[in-house]
């Protein structure tokens, strides 16, 4: 290509940019407006089934316009558009399991954009208890993982916790094996959440067989125990060595290359319908043969999709018993007729009923711009 060529694509392009800015500019202050009046009527800033409506619209329109950038640019890039106006009303602030470094962090970044203020805590339990009581909008904890399942302590909180679901994202978790030194000798300790030495397990059984692994309450935390000790390797994401400067021994040691984690953000309102939504339940039956199938019943009768269903003991606080609660997610919003109408029936059944929320799915979001492939 000669220069003069090269030179004209460019003219062109820092035009459509000078177009595209102006744009911004000018859907700004719309926003700017709107949030003014939501303030006047005491709305939340963040509107989860409005933002993924308008990311779902921008994918479909993409397509319609036969343009060449895939789902996920094109959702990452609105969704930094909607973070960085949606902060001209409030930056809203979201509490994860710390420390910096975690795939909870990477999960807050890719759902809300950079334009939001972080709190990391070093449990789940505080995580969600800051968001109960107003110190942050919204709590954000890990579900559910391709490879391990549900995580057993966030389906306790599910089941105690005043705060409905809002909003629910499912992110690629890709494990790197991170270390101060960039040398495999002379290891003594392997330290990651429990959940991801299970992830890598296989990898482990191969590579550093005789290493004791240990388990801690984040990846995050693990990494940053690597940096104060050389004979510590930690198992963590990208965010983790970039946060802490530790060498990549090596890269993508999980089990499954299509492991992923989903993530619910919980805050103090319930979404509208949006049509990408889902609906949590927590229900508990009777202890008599055929309750369970009489139970969920009115799902099927109605048309209402069931996406999960997984049981959880729960200890009773008075008896030496246990009970078994049973996580439910379906299709579609609670607002939704066939769905109202299923739900009305399984609660007159349910011996215990508890709707965890209806949200939407954000499920066109990539990972940030920043998160090396």
């Amino acid at each position: 290509m000669k220069p003069e060529e090269l030179k004209n694509y460019r003219d062109q392009i820092d035009d459509i940019d000078d177009q595209l800015i102006h744009l911004l500019v000018k859907r700004a202050g719309f926003v700017k407006q709107v949030g003014e009046r939501k303030k006047l009527a005491n709305l939340p800033v963040f509107r989860p089934e409005r933002e993924v409506a308008i990311i779902e619209r921008m994918c479909k329109k993409n397509k319609q316009l036969s343009g060449f950038l895939a789902d996920n640019s094109i959702a990452t890039i609105w969704l930094e558009i909607i973070s960085g106006c949606r902060a001209l009303e409030r930056k809203i602030e979201i509490s994860y399991l710390g420390p910096s470094g975690t795939y909870s962090e990477l999960a807050a970044r890719t759902l809300f954009g950079h334009q939001v203020i972080l709190h990391p805590y070093d449990s789940l339990e505080e995580v969600v208890r800051v968001a109960e009581i107003g110190k942050t909008d919204l709590a954000l904890i890990p579900v559910e993982n391709s490879t391990e399942g549900t995580v057993g302590r966030s389906l306790d909180l599910l089941l105690k916790t005043s705060l409905p679901i809002s909003a629910e994202l499912s992110i690629p978790i890709h494990h790197l094996l991170l270390r101060k030194v960039d040398s495999l000798n002379q290891i003594e300790k392997i330290v990651a959440h429990g959940q991801s030495l299970s992830q890598c397990q296989n990898w482990l059984d191969e590579n550093l067989p005789n290493i004791p692994r240990i388990a801690v309450e984040s990846n995050g935390k693990a990494a940053k125990s690597a940096t104060k000790d050389s004979s510590i390797v930690a198992i963590a994401g990208h965010l983790a060595a970039k946060k802490y400067d530790l060498k990549v021994l090596a890269n993508r040691i999980e089990n499954d290359s299509a492991n992923r984690t989903r993530f619910a953000a919980l805050g103090n309102f319930t979404p509208d319908s949006c049509g990408s939504d889902q609906t949590s339940l927590i229900l508990s039956v009777p202890d008599k043969a055929g309750a369970m199938l009489s139970l969920i019943k009115p799902l099927a009768q109605h048309g209402v999709s069931m996406k999960r269903f997984e049981s959880r003991p729960f200890r009773k606080s008075s008896q030496l018993s246990w009970e078994y609660y049973f996580y439910l997610d379906i299709d579609g919003h609670e607002s939704d007729p066939a769905v109202s109408k299923a739900l009305k029936e399984i609660r007159e059944r349910a011996g215990f009923f508890k709707n965890l929320g209806s949200y939407p799915r954000f499920e066109k979001l990539g990972l940030p711009s920043d998160w090396p492939k």
